[in-house]
Parts: C-alpha cells; structure tokens; sequence
C-alpha cells in the first residue's frame, strides 16, 4: 500500500485504538471531501443526503411490515395481567393476597388458593429514538451491506409496525424532544418513516438524546451505533433511569467495526471532527483492538444492565427478523412492570 492510502472506501471506527476519543473513519477521497461537508452543515450536502434517505423510505417502510408481519406471525399473544374484563390465567394466591381477589371456586377443585388474573386492556406509549449522527452513514461494503442508518431505521419501523398490531401507542423523540407525526390514517410506519426524513435535514441531530425529553416512567427503544464518548452514553443511561424510563437498546454495528479487516498503512478520518489518525501495518494492531472492543461491549452491557436497560448488539450482516424477535421479547417482558 502507498502512504497515506486506505484499504478500502467507506469508513471504520477507530475510536477504541490507544483509547483515542471519537468516531475514526477510514474513507476514499471523494467520501472524505462530502463527510466534510455533511459535518460542517453543508445544506446543499445535508439536503442531498436528506433526499437519499427519502428516496429509500418508501422500500424501508415495506421491508419493515414484511419483517414485522413474519416476526408477528411467530409470536404468541403479548399479554400481561392488569385492569381488564378478558380472562387471563389462573395463579397461586401469595401470602398477604386479600380474600377478595381469590376465586372460590377455581379453589374448591384443588387443596390450593387461586387468584383469578384478567388480561391488561389499557394501552401504553413507547418511545423510539434513531440516531442521526454521520457516524451512522457509514457501511463497510456499500455493494452487500446497508449503511447503519438505514438499518436503524428499518428495525425502528418494523417495532412500531408490531406495537401497532399489539395495540400500542408509538411516538418518535428526537434530542430536542418528541415529535410531532404527520398527521393521516396511514401506518404507523409510514408516519414514522416521514418524520425521520425530516430529521434528516437538521444538522443538530447528531447529538445524543436527552434523558429530560421523555415523560417518567415510559418505554423507550434506541438504535444506535453508541459511538459517542463513554462519560456520555453513560449519563444518558443514568438520566433515563433516574426518570424510572426504561430503554431497549439496540447497539447498531457494521461488521468491520467489530473485526478490524484492514491492512497497511491507514488513515482513518473521524466523521465527527476528530482529527485524522494515520497508523502503519494495522493489521498488527488486531489483537489489541479485538480486547479493547470486548472491554467496551462489556463496560457499556454493564452500565445498561446496572440501570435496568436491555442492550443487544445488532450487526448489519445479521437477520433482521432475528433482532426483532429479541427486542420484541425485551419489550413483553419489560410492559406493565412500571409505574402507570
């Protein structure tokens, strides 16, 4: 390889090597000079990249309900105890339970006490959030793999596409605070899909959301490739817990972000004005970073799982259907377990 020259177009995350801050990208000349561009607020490139994530919505929304009708199809009924008039189940009364919840003639059949439970009718609200950020316009092989974004993006509508299904109300936040769907009787997706290609276009939604933006005690889904400085994805972990939210988050990585398959001499460009970091026979250097990646992935599940959020990692040569029947599952086991 000839100095300076990277091993390949696209970009990839450095920021863990020698504990470097920030998102590193490798990248051509040409992606460079636009990341440049869409980083200093360029409107014409923001626009132009706004439009690209417009024309692939309409494709999006429609992979999203077909995963989400797969994945649904799959699923038992997403059922809770609660006020309602429906049957659920029939449970062991708990020491303490009062008389009048026992159902005495479910009891009279058995040398047990059993409590007659009715299945939850009362909707809930959750939240989704999709980070903007440049790093997430980024796929290590356009030709096979989707940019981090836009698999963010397809995960997010196909979860809003089974929460409607299940009865649930869906909302979009932003880091400047939840927003306001087109109005319409079209699927929830759809409303959705077009509120993110508004977001697109503000050059602010590179920042992390805010813990302050989501009302106490709701349910929150995240997509993101977390490449923000530790301090603060672990602040917002913190935020939301101390508001009692609890977030499903979904870590979004391209494969070269885990395995490091570059070798040479590399420049690797931060998206997010980190300074250039030029490194000789990178490939040497694979162990280390394959021990710092771990340490991170460890560090950053710890500090979820410490704050009552789920955290699933999610590559973008991985199934979809796969990562929405986990997420669906977090989200069951987490509904009407807070406060109202």
């Amino acid at each position: 390889m000839t100095n300076d020259t990277p091993s390949s177009s696209g970009a990839l995350s450095s920021g863990f090597l020698a504990r470097l801050a920030g998102k590193m990208r490798s990248a051509s000349s040409a992606t460079r000079r636009d990341n440049a561009a869409l980083i200093s607020g360029d409107p014409a490139i923001v626009a132009s990249e706004a439009d690209r994530l417009a024309s692939t919505l309409s494709s999006l929304v429609l992979e999203a309900e077909r995963i989400a009708t797969t994945v649904s199809a799959g699923l038992h009924g997403q059922r809770r105890s609660g006020p309602g008039e429906t049957f659920w189940q029939y449970r062991p009364a708990l020491p303490g339970e009062p008389v009048t919840c026992i159902d005495w003639r479910q009891s009279a059949r058995s040398h047990k006490a059993y409590v007659r439970e009715t299945e939850a009718e009362h909707a809930q609200t959750i939240y989704l959030w999709c980070d903007l950020s440049p790093s997430m316009i980024w796929s290590s092989q356009p030709s096979s793999l989707p940019l981090k974004r836009d698999r963010a993006i397809l995960l997010l509508l196909a979860v809003a596409s089974l929460l409607e299904r299940s009865g649930e109300r869906v909302r979009l936040v932003s880091p400047n605070g939840r927003v306001d769907l087109p109005l319409g009787a079209g699927r929830i997706a759809s409303r959705i899909a077009l509120a993110l290609a508004s977001l697109a276009k503000q050059p602010d939604e590179s920042t992390l959301l805010k813990g302050s933006a989501l009302p106490p005690y709701s349910q929150l889904v995240i997509a993101s490739d977390l490449l923000a400085p530790d301090r603060e994805v672990t602040t917002l972990f913190r935020q939301l817990a101390g508001s009692g939210v609890r977030a499903h988050i979904l870590q979004i990585i391209d494969p070269a972000e885990r395995d490091l398959p570059y070798s040479g001499r590399i420049r690797f460009e931060g998206l997010e004005n980190e300074p250039d970091l030029i490194l000789p026979a990178v490939e040497t250097l694979r162990p280390d970073y394959a021990g710092v990646f771990a340490r991170r992935q460890t560090r950053l599940r710890t500090i979820a799982e410490g704050c009552r959020h789920t955290f699933q990692p999610h590559q973008t040569d991985t199934s979809t259907a796969s990562a929405l029947l986990s997420l669906s599952a977090s989200l069951s086991g987490h509904r009407g377990g807070g406060r109202p």
